[in-house]
């Protein structure tokens, strides 16, 4: 993959960096965070890592992980900003227009339908993950990777691949994990702390996810619903939901499956209106992210998502009905 001279040398002439991402970050935005902060301190460039969102415990064992703020200082004299995998700016969350308006801004990601803010752009939807185009960033600044860095960029690749099983795994992603594990990643290490350590809330919650799972449009589409009840009574965090969706699509003849999220707080109280986050995701079949433009969100082809204010009833009968004809 070709990286702009230019971004590069940017990057390098910097004195003052925040490195950001979307908020409820995923492996893929906090080992990209991560493996760059890093990179950048190696150059004596000093960085601020920030996330408006908690970050999840199973996330603790990536090194820096701590250093990671959740309070955007305005004080802060920054001279660029990166903002990693992030389709849209106002993904990062509610310091959006603030970190807009740092002198540059430096977009990196890996979706397809990224509205190409900011001053510098490097968009490559081809790669599995934010992290691989950040491996690339890493190799032309110059700097050496090390048991850190390597561990981070492998966390990003293996997290949005699905564990290698998704169709954006490409050749690269297996390289680049390789030469990771050549500087030290320790994938059996890394595995465990993501995918082998769930909290009893999160079997809780798996257990009422399954009972509330519907099979509709003649066996193609298969509905989740997390209703604010089901989130208190589980005493579930964001941290526990993901990868619930894939129990619904991983059922015979299901071509799409929703996972409908009712946020803690109240929209507009005593109108029945709610905030939701919606996910969705496809065998391959559906173009999901074309389904979620339609709310304003966005993804991939086979994962993809949005938030909205709605009635729930009114939410579930637009998805189906617009799920309908698949």
């Amino acid at each position: 993959m070709q990286i702009s001279h230019k971004i590069t040398q940017k990057l390098i002439n910097s004195k003052n960096v925040l490195i950001t991402a979307h908020k409820n970050p995923d492996g893929d935005a906090l080992g990209s965070m991560i493996a760059l902060g890093l990179s950048l301190k190696a150059l004596n460039i000093k960085i601020t890592m920030y996330n408006e969102s908690p970050i999840p415990a199973k996330y603790g064992f990536l090194p820096c992980i701590d250093s990671i703020k959740q309070h955007f200082c305005e004080k802060e004299n920054y001279d660029t900003a990166v903002i990693l995998d992030c389709s849209d700016l106002n993904r990062i969350g509610k310091a959006a227009q603030k970190i807009d308006k740092i002198s540059s801004t430096i977009n990196i990601d890996h979706h397809l339908l990224n509205t190409e803010f900011g001053d510098f752009k490097i968009i490559n939807s081809k790669e599995s993950a934010t992290a691989e185009i950040i491996y690339h960033v890493i190799k032309n600044m110059g700097v050496c990777f090390n048991k850190d860095i390597a561990t981070s960029i492998y966390t990003g690749i293996l997290t949005d691949t699905g564990s290698f099983r998704f169709s954006n795994t490409g050749i690269s992603a297996f390289e680049i994990c390789g030469e990771m594990m050549g500087f030290g990643a320790e994938p059996s290490k890394i595995a465990e702390n993501i995918y082998g350590n769930y909290s009893l809330n999160r079997i809780k919650l798996i257990m009422k996810a399954l009972e509330s799972i519907e099979i509709l449009n003649n066996g193609s589409l298969s509905i989740i619903t997390l209703t604010r009840e089901i989130l208190i009574k589980t005493g579930a965090r964001d941290e526990d939901i993901p990868g619930l969706i894939n129990y619904a699509l991983e059922i015979n003849g299901v071509k799409v499956a929703v996972l409908i999220k009712q946020h803690m707080k109240d929209i507009v109280k005593n109108r029945g209106i709610d905030k939701f986050h919606v996910s969705l995701r496809s065998d391959g079949s559906v173009d999901v992210s074309s389904i979620a433009s339609l709310y304003h969100g966005g993804g991939h082809y086979r994962a993809a998502g949005f938030d909205i204010n709605a009635k729930l009833c009114d939410l579930r009968a637009d998805l189906i009905n617009k799920l309908g004809s698949y």
